[in-house]
């Protein structure tokens, strides 16, 4: 395997893609997966940061859509991603890497206070940090979560892992034509609304020139391949001049 390319990332992994091919809950399998590819990718002396979602378990868009508060509904999400945080906490430590998982929300038995000094030190000490609760605040999502803390450690990249192999300029299940993007701008992509994060995390990695790429994280390696630098899925950059419409389309898959 190549040198990483980056020292510090921040992955982004979706409640949704825990369950595998359940309706609900963690697969355990997919749970081992996932916590192998990051600790692969931690033992390759790259510093692992994590925010994972909660639908999976809960929805808070969803539930409020259908008349519960949304502020209430928020918060039920927020615990849903705590669960999911020491879940895959437990899987990474048992394929030996050292863990930590922070709570937006105070939870003492279960996880530390979210500190950003300490999530930095526990990184440049080779623990991964696992940032459970999202933001602690109803009506923002985990991708604005994700957006936040990777700013706020001084993540080089920030990985969306999902369960499509990039983005496509239309719904691929919907639309065989549908064809991939390997490079997008983050203009182009709002313009073409893209979907690729909710708007307020997509502005918040735009205004800091924080580039994401969007990959499918069931392929085996993936993670390694993208900290060594390959190009796999869709890459998100900063318009300038050279790669305002440099936007390129790999094949159909």
């Amino acid at each position: 395997m190549a040198k990483p390319a980056f020292k510090r990332i921040l992955l982004k992994i979706s409640g949704e893609a825990l369950m595998g091919s359940q309706s609900y809950g963690i697969d355990l399998a997919v749970l081992d997966l996932v916590a192998g590819e990051i600790a692969d990718t931690a033992k390759m002396g790259v510093e692992v940061a994590v925010v994972v979602g909660g639908g999976n378990i809960f929805r808070g868009v969803s539930e409020s859509a259908r008349g519960m508060d949304r502020a209430s509904a928020d918060y039920v999400g927020m615990l849903a991603t705590v669960m999911n945080a020491v879940s895959l906490q437990e899987a990474v430590e048992r394929h030996g890497v050292v863990t930590r998982v922070q709570s937006a929300i105070p939870m003492q038995q279960l996880a530390e206070p979210y500190i950003r000094r300490r999530a930095i030190r526990h990184l440049e000490k080779g623990r991964v940090v696992i940032f459970g609760a999202g933001t602690g605040n109803p009506f923002f999502t985990t991708d604005t979560a994700a957006a936040l803390r990777a700013m706020e450690i001084g993540a080089e990249i920030l990985l969306k892992a999902t369960k499509v192999d990039g983005v496509y300029d239309k719904d691929p299940r919907k639309h065989p034509e549908a064809r991939r993007y390997e490079t997008v701008t983050f203009t182009d992509a709002l313009k073409q609304d893209l979907g690729v994060m909710d708007a307020t995390a997509f502005a918040l990695c735009r205004d800091n020139a924080m580039r994401i790429i969007v990959f499918d994280m069931t392929t085996r390696g993936n993670i390694q391949r993208v900290v060594c630098g390959e190009h796999v899925g869709t890459t998100i950059v900063k318009d300038d001049k050279q790669t305002r419409f440099a936007m390129t389309k790999g094949a159909a898959t």
